[in-house]
């Protein structure tokens, strides 16, 4: 059974950072690639950062590049979301995804 389950968020002020962690069980967590979404209030869920299963080779949206950082560690099945430079409309509950699997998401609120 696929589980991915995301830590990691809060209330953090404009310019602060957080770093996100994703745990996923149930499949071969290292022969795939990881994407992180994220939905903000009353939008769409969509794609941010997705590393693949060579983590060098990672993608990220235009609207994250240069401040968000995704890495993983496959000897605990972990992806991690770096989030430096943070802005109001960053706020969003972000998920990790895999194959038409999410975890419950976790909260990430950017406010002064």
């Amino acid at each position: 059974q696929v589980q991915l389950v995301e830590s990691g968020g809060g209330l953090v002020q404009p310019g602060g950072s957080l770093k996100l962690s994703c745990v996923a069980s149930g499949f071969a967590f290292s022969n795939y690639a990881i994407t992180w979404y994220r939905r903000p209030p009353g939008k769409e869920r969509d794609p941010i950062a997705t590393i693949g299963k060579t983590p060098s080779i990672t993608t990220y949206a235009d609207s994250v590049k240069g401040r968000f950082t995704i890495s993983r560690d496959n000897a605990k099945n972990t992806v991690y979301l770096q989030l430096n430079s943070l802005r109001p409309e960053d706020t969003a509950v972000y998920y990790c995804g895999w194959a038409g699997h999410w975890g419950q998401g976790t909260q990430v609120t950017v406010s002064s």
